[in-house]
């Protein structure tokens, strides 16, 4: 194991390596840059590996960073309030929760064919702070603030050779959390010379699809206070608040890695019985 590591770091150190002296090349041959201009850094999840599970902890802080901050901007339409039952939370406390933030959702049509909006349910799916995508759009001078609920699984850069050999064993997924946590926490200032950002764009070199993007940083240091009494850094919302959209994204994770686990032990025993199996048969035919 302390092997693997070793070689799987200086893999990266070399990938590394690789990447900047490749866009060093494309800018001095004017070539098209790649982007992102910096890898996603890679964290330790609890969620990561075969045996990975969720921190509920972790996922009840992530969600208050999204209700409080990232809500005013992003829909999480895929995610019903009852199933936040799975973080930990009771049914009074999400109760409460709808209450406290006033969501309504659209029904409809009534006897009268004309729909109408009504508290939302545990039944109902979270609703976004706008009524479409056009009125988000305009609402963000033309920017798209994507849904969260599938984002920690679509977002997230193709490792090359030889980590993508590595992530087989490792069975390496959090590609999504480990991009959403380094952009959240990747704004700088530090624009690179000969590099020109557009008037509301903000400079991120995490950022995969160019050079800066119209979202500022949204997070300061304690910008919400968590129940738990955990200190509310950027650093440590970044880390939550991926945590949760990875949740978010893939609420079985837990289940369908413990599947997999038994199907393995299965397969280990299914091929001890079946050669166990074959002796038996062929040692009583003559050779």
């Amino acid at each position: 194991m302390m092997i693997m590591t070793t070689f799987k770091k200086t893999a990266a150190a070399l990938l590394g390596l690789l990447i900047a002296s490749g866009a060093a090349y494309a800018a001095e041959e004017g070539a098209t840059p790649h982007y992102p201009i910096n890898k996603p850094r890679e964290q330790a999840w609890s969620f990561a590996g075969p045996f990975g599970t969720f921190d509920r902890g972790q996922l009840q802080r992530g969600l208050k960073v999204y209700v409080e901050v990232c809500s005013a901007c992003h829909s999480m339409e895929r995610v019903a309030f009852r199933n936040l039952t799975d973080l930990g939370f009771s049914d009074e406390q999400i109760k409460g929760l709808i209450a406290e933030r006033g969501y309504e959702v659209t029904d409809g049509p009534n006897a009268d064919g004309e729909m109408f909006t009504r508290a939302a349910t545990m039944a109902d799916r979270i609703p976004g702070p706008y009524p479409n995508r056009e009125a988000s759009t305009a609402a963000n001078n033309g920017a798209y603030p994507p849904d969260f609920s599938l984002l920690a699984k679509a977002r997230g850069v193709e490792r090359g050779f030889p980590l993508f050999v590595f992530d087989i064993f490792t069975q390496y997924a959090e590609g999504g959390p480990d991009y959403i946590y380094s952009l959240l926490t990747g704004y700088t200032d530090e624009v690179p010379e000969g590099l020109e950002i557009a008037d509301g764009q903000y400079y991120n070199p995490y950022f995969n699809a160019g050079p800066a993007l119209a979202m500022g940083p949204p997070l300061l240091d304690d910008l919400v206070t968590y129940d738990d009494g955990t200190p509310a850094t950027v650093d440590q919302m970044s880390k939550d608040v991926a945590a949760f959209m990875m949740w978010a994204a893939e609420p079985t994770l837990e289940n369908r890695k413990q599947l997999g686990f038994q199907v393995l032990i299965f397969m280990l025993v299914f091929a001890a019985f079946l050669y166990l199996s074959k002796k038996q048969v062929w040692s009583r035919i003559d050779h």
